[in-house]
């Protein structure tokens, strides 16, 4: 069975949010940077990796549906942040409003009977749930640590030390 123009179109649109995520992320990285805080650049970098992932997920999903992906425009993301802090709090706000546009976008599936396009978006539902959960933990250990010193300089290494998620199907 073929997407509805309805779900296609909201597809599409998620498509552009999750693509936008991927800018803000790697905008936040490049910040990161240049406060020299390498290891958080490289979260950020790879959260950014991740979600283009996501976008690309739903684009070979629409695909696989017979339906056609249209690109939509991405909106610039801010560059300047107040501080590391300030960056994960971002992270968390923004989290949050994509788990708002998952669960419309469930909504809008289940209200037109899409079970297929439900269970694609119920991984998006579940993945939400974890990038909330480590944005907020992040966010407390930065309230925790302060802006700077040794606690600051050990969280970075921590976080350098992210690795890129396998894929889960």
């Amino acid at each position: 069975m073929m997407l509805s123009k309805t779900i296609q179109d909201a597809l599409n649109e998620q498509i552009k949010h999750e693509l936008y995520s991927s800018h803000l992320y790697l905008s936040m990285s490049a910040y990161c940077e240049s406060i020299n805080l390498p290891g958080f650049a490289h979260w950020m970098r790879m959260q950014s990796e991740e979600e283009r992932g996501h976008a690309l997920k739903i684009f070979d999903y629409i695909n696989d549906r017979g339906g056609r992906v249209t690109l939509l425009s991405i909106d610039q993301p801010p560059s300047e942040f107040e501080s590391p802090l300030h960056v994960f709090e971002q992270a968390l706000e923004h989290e949050r409003k994509v788990t708002a546009l998952i669960n419309d976008l469930y909504g809008l599936a289940h209200k037109e009977n899409d079970y297929a396009t439900q269970a694609l978006l119920q991984w998006f539902v579940t993945e939400q749930v974890e990038e909330e959960n480590t944005a907020s933990q992040i966010v407390e250990e930065l309230k925790m640590v302060g802006s700077q010193g040794t606690a600051l300089f050990m969280l970075d290494r921590q976080l350098g030390s992210r690795m890129p998620e396998a894929e889960e199907e």
